[in-house]
């Protein structure tokens, strides 16, 4: 058997890896508990900006901002930048969380506070944390883990519920067939489950669901 060299050992670390979770942790609460009311943003990194629904996170993350909502990101470019963008024009708060990846993503050049994280755990505890609500628009794997996420922490009772609103019904389409064809007809959610979020096609249903949400009019 071949012998292992204690150098090579990346388990020895997690003691000392413990400290670096931690230090996210602090920066993150300590920077963003000044926020107030914010509203998280998800969607495609991918996205130009001659995608339609690049034009439509624009003008929802406007129309929160204006609403006094900040928004966050993962300050990355696609649909991220768009909000952003939009945030930054209407005078709000423009936030982004970035994550360090092996193939760098550089935070958009409308993100006014950014923070750093190696951890995705970490990030994701900041983007529910400190949001009112979660918008989904459409994106790829990194989006749909928010949005399922998300939506299983409320379903499961772990987090209060709160607004997860996904925008565009007909990119989310094909999913939301399957959720109610497939895995409701087996058993494996509730009919109550498909409540826990809500569909919308304009920026202006983002807002008026949110602050139906909370009270506001």
């Amino acid at each position: 058997m071949a012998k292992i060299n204690i150098k090579d050992d990346f388990t020895k670390d997690d003691t000392w890896r413990v400290f670096r979770i931690m230090s996210e942790f602090v920066e993150g609460f300590e920077i963003l508990s000044e926020i107030g009311r914010a509203v998280s943003i998800f969607g495609s990194s991918r996205s130009s900006s001659a995608y339609k629904y690049y034009r439509l996170a624009e003008d929802t993350a406007y129309r929160l901002a204006k609403a006094g909502y900040a928004v966050i990101t993962g300050s990355g470019p696609g649909i991220m930048e768009a909000a952003n963008k939009g945030t930054k024009r209407a005078g709000g708060k423009s936030i982004g969380l970035n994550i360090q990846l092996p193939s760098e993503q550089r935070s958009n050049k409308y993100v006014d506070t950014l923070l750093d994280f190696h951890y995705f755990f970490v990030r994701k505890v900041m983007f529910v944390k400190y949001a009112k609500a979660f918008v989904i628009m459409p994106g790829g794997y990194g989006t749909l883990d928010e949005f399922t996420e998300a939506i299983n922490l409320i379903q499961t009772h772990r987090i209060s519920k709160f607004p997860v609103v996904l925008f565009g019904s007909d990119y989310w389409k094909g999913m939301l067939d399957w959720l109610k064809e497939k895995v409701l007809k087996d058993g494996n959610i509730s009919r109550q489950d498909l409540n826990i979020f809500t569909v919308v096609d304009e920026p202006k249903e983002v807002v008026r669901v949110i602050n139906k949400f909370y009270g506001k009019t």
